[in-house]
């Protein structure tokens, strides 16, 4: 800038000694050359550079849809035998595979031409190899036959099936013709395909009915209250909604509106609630395994606030959604309490759990089996295989305090087993039972390292399972004969990235520690019950992700598949580049991913991009291959580099100390990591332009983004906030109160009150200096719009310009408007980056994709 000063005045000088006989031409010039100078003063803060939207374009969701199919295996163990099935798909076919782990056999379950032309054969309609619509497989005969849907190119005429939890007030809306389904039974050993021409499928579970372990008991809530129903009555709801005689009997009558015994059901506005008052609704409760007994947490929001918002598009008014919301520091806290009720009585017991104020409470539950998890009715089973006790935990309201307790499921009697304390939050997960509760594996951050520790039944410590400078993640799988742990863990393997998640075994006495996926790589592990075998799919962000069948010791057995990228490679994508920089105190290690243009020329100068999302509870850093690109690669494509990073306070996968850094300083502890990473970033990289720097993020990100804008002014020149909890004292208590922490005060009278401050996004509104768009959805019932609202009138009352976009009846989420925004948050960053976005009233890269139809 200082040379370009220095040949303008040169040129003045020069002009200045012009002969005066040409005064007007002087003049010219002099006015000319200024322009031309504050022309390019402006440009080289905001340059006129190449956009791609094109490129952008390439990689929409819809189109990587077509080209990427299956990028892991979904494992499905059965249960006669220990062999398992998958499906998977490349852009050449969808083929259906069965594994056997004893025999290391990978087959087919069959031939596609031969079954395409069966299919065809039996049902008039044309099917090939390539494109078998093959849906519901479910294994039955002790898994040698499977049962199979296929979609006809018939209308079916028969009435559809109406469920009454699904009417809504667009029932009336047309509804496109119900293709007629096949049903075919295929006998693994013969080949044998058998259409069922008189199989009449069983009706689709409605959302009410939670049914008991053994199918013999139905239970359901109506008017508030509890009911259920044997199984002869169910079926006859199932065949008519309006059957006459149907018996339901009444378990309790003392339920009402907020002191429920059933499920809150979000998102109703007043018009639906009333509509569907009369209606049998959902229950969350848990059974006991031998079905005689369920449990539920039943909780009392009458005294808790109201909250709104309203739909302004809806059909034919507007409609307004009231709904509890407990909001950091208000005293009119919600009541927890847990109820167990025994079927054969009738009759049921209230847990004394009370013992903080404030507290939550919550039941623990088994972890699902790997085969059963096939069965659409999988009810959700307390942890305990007995029905004589239910182990939950109660949780103080500031987070502190934590203890895992048993209750006596006939008297109601409980004991507390384990107690955690810390001066953060506690976290836990669910323990696992050895011989039904003889001794506990117990996960716990007490020494500043999530670890598993194992008790007796009275809540004695034997030892400790697991110890070090790394994190336990959860049981992966239990062998009680052997007495060994599996477990996935992070940060343990020197010199690789700590949140690669790898599997582990360990015997319970702590001996024989042992790591069972030895590659670099992120594991996702599905073992079957009986911990003898595992389904490994392993990827990074850097590489196709694959799947290998192993052994209890970490013995591969067989590999499975590995992703077909070939056709995204072919429209030019390419991997992202990983780093590791220093945090803003110079000394702890953060990770990050660098997302390119596929056109990228290291010649060239380079806006840079921080997308973020601050945790505490995770980093918007993939460590495993993804295709959900919108905010990362597919965003580069317009002429940014895109990057993700930690920060200190994020991801809870690394030590007590990294996790619970921002604990107390919520709106600001980020975001000097963030700002240190990118000068990292430019310091080692010339094509990386530091002058021109954006952030964008959601949820947590929004509100993180628009504070760096506010805490660094003249860094930040660009931000996209979308959907941001800017003001965290009206967000919800457990997110806010959480992380970043409330007091309990208690006066001299031992009345108890909790006492909350927070910095808010809003009282910094004076400092922006750069180009700042807030976005939110008008119906967003998770982090309400009056925190954006909010942010827009404190910027409005500093007199400060910026930008606001409101996505008309869209939640948290943006659902069918989310392609919309890619296209205006990449005008946004072109606009104030590059100096160009596209000035056509229509997107017409979203255009170009729509079927122009006849409306008529």
């Amino acid at each position: 800038m200082q040379a370009e000063k220095e040949g303008f005045m040169k040129k003045l000088t020069s002009i200045h000694h012009f002969p005066r006989k040409h005064p007007s031409l002087w003049l010219i010039g002099t006015g000319l050359l200024f322009f031309l100078f504050t022309a390019s003063s402006l440009g080289s803060q905001a340059p006129a550079e190449k956009t791609n939207y094109r490129l952008a374009a390439r990689f929409s969701a819809k189109k990587i849809k077509k080209m990427v199919f299956s990028t892991n295996v979904d494992a499905h163990w059965m249960k006669h035998s220990d062999r398992l099935w998958y499906s998977f798909e490349t852009p050449e076919a969808k083929t259906f595979i069965l594994v056997d782990p004893v025999k290391k056999t990978k087959t087919p379950i069959f031939d596609n031409v031969r079954m395409a032309a069966m299919l065809t054969e039996l049902t008039k309609d044309p099917y090939d190899a390539r494109h078998l619509p093959i849906e519901e497989i479910k294994f039955i005969n002790r898994d040698q036959t499977i049962r199979f849907e296929v979609e006809s190119s018939q209308d079916d005429d028969a009435p559809a099936e109406s469920e009454e939890d699904e009417e809504t007030e667009d029932e009336e809306k047309e509804k496109k013709p119900k293709k007629k389904i096949f049903t075919f039974e295929y006998t693994l050993d013969t080949g044998q395909l058998t259409l069922l021409t008189d199989y009449k499928k069983p009706p689709k579970t409605p959302k009410w009915a939670s049914i008991s372990p053994d199918g013999e008991t139905i239970v359901f809530a109506r008017h508030h209250n509890l009911y259920w129903m044997d199984k002869a009555n169910y079926e006859k709801v199932l065949k008519d909604k309006n059957a006459e005689g149907v018996v339901e009997q009444a378990l309790t009558k003392d339920g009402e509106e907020y002191y429920s015994y059933a499920a809150w059901e979000r998102g109703q506005t007043n018009i639906e609630k009333e509509k569907n008052q009369d209606k049998r609704k959902e229950v969350r409760i848990v059974w006991s395994h031998d079905s005689k007994r369920f449990a539920l947490v039943r909780t009392d929001e009458r005294k808790v606030k109201d909250l709104w918002v309203i739909n302004s598009i809806a059909e034919p008014r507007p409609t307004l959604e009231t709904y509890k919301y407990h909001m950091p520091g208000e005293s009119e806290s919600p009541r927890d309490e847990i109820w167990i009720f025994d079927l054969a009585t009738q009759g049921s017991v209230t847990v004394p759990v009370k013992r903080f104020p404030d507290q939550g409470v919550s039941i623990l539950t088994a972890k699902p089996a790997e085969k059963t998890r096939d069965d659409k009715d999988r009810p959700q089973l307390w942890l305990s295989k007995t029905s004589d006790k239910l182990y939950f935990t109660r949780t103080s309201r500031d987070l502190h305090r934590i203890d895992l307790c048993i209750a006596n499921a006939e008297t109601g009697e409980v004991k507390t087993l384990i107690e955690e304390r810390l001066n953060t939050y506690v976290e836990t997960r669910r323990p696992g039972l050895i011989r039904n509760g003889s001794e506990i594996i117990h996960w716990s951050e007490r020494d500043g390292w999530a670890h598993f520790y194992l008790y007796d039944d009275q809540g004695r410590l034997k030892n400790r399972v697991t110890s070090g400078s790394f994190h336990c993640q959860d049981i992966a799988g239990i062998d009680e004969k052997n007495r060994i742990l599996y477990f996935t863990a992070n940060a343990r393997e020197a010199g690789e990235d700590p949140y690669y998640t790898h599997l582990y075994r360990v015997n319970f006495d702590g001996n024989g520690l042992r790591l069972l996926t030895k590659k670099q790589f992120s594991h996702e592990i599905r073992m079957d019950d009986s911990a003898r075998f595992f389904v490994d799919n392993h990827s990074r962000v850097d590489t196709a992700p694959a799947a290998e069948l192993k052994d209890h010791l970490g013995r591969p057995l067989l590999a499975l598949e590995t992703a077909d990228l070939s056709r995204l490679m072919e429209a030019g994508f390419k991997y992202p580049e990983t780093f590791r920089v220093k945090a803003d105190d110079g000394i702890t290690d953060l990770y990050g991913v660098m997302y390119k243009p596929y056109d990228f020329d290291p010649e060239r100068s380079y806006p840079i991009i921080a997308y973020v999302y601050p945790g505490p509870q995770t980093e918007a850093v993939d460590k495993s291959f993804s295709l959900r690109g919108e905010r990362t690669f597919r965003l580069a494509q317009f002429g940014f580099i895109v990057i993700t990073v930690g920060n200190r306070g994020g991801h809870p996968n690394r030590s007590k100390w990294y996790h619970n850094y921002g604990y107390g300083n919520l709106r600001d502890y980020g975001l000097a990591d963030k700002k240190t990473a990118i000068e990292q970033l430019s310091n080692r990289h010339p094509f990386i332009d530091i002058d021109r720097v954006g952030i964008f993020g959601h949820s947590g990100g929004g509100f993180m983004s628009t504070a760096a804008m506010l805490v660094y002014p003249d860094f930040f020149k660009v931000a996209v906030s979308t959907s941001g909890n800017h003001e965290n004292n009206i967000y919800n208590r457990w997110w806010s109160e959480k992380h970043h922490g409330v007091k309990e005060v208690v006066d001299e009278e031992g009345n108890v009150t909790f006492q909350y401050q927070i910095e808010k996004n809003s009282e910094l509104a004076k400092n922006l200096k750069g180009h700042l768009l807030l976005a939110t959805g008008d119906i967003d019932n998770n982090v309400h719009p009056g925190n954006t609202i909010r942010m827009a009138n404190a910027l409005i009352k500093a007199n400060k310009r910026f930008d606001f976009f409101l996505l008309p009846g869209q939640r948290h989420g943006y659902g069918d408007m989310t392609e919309y925004f890619f296209w205006i948050r990449g005008d946004y960053f072109c606009r104030h980056l590059l100096g160009r976005a596209s000035a056509d009233v229509d997107i017409v890269e979203l255009n170009r994709e729509q079927e122009m139809r006849d409306p008529s």
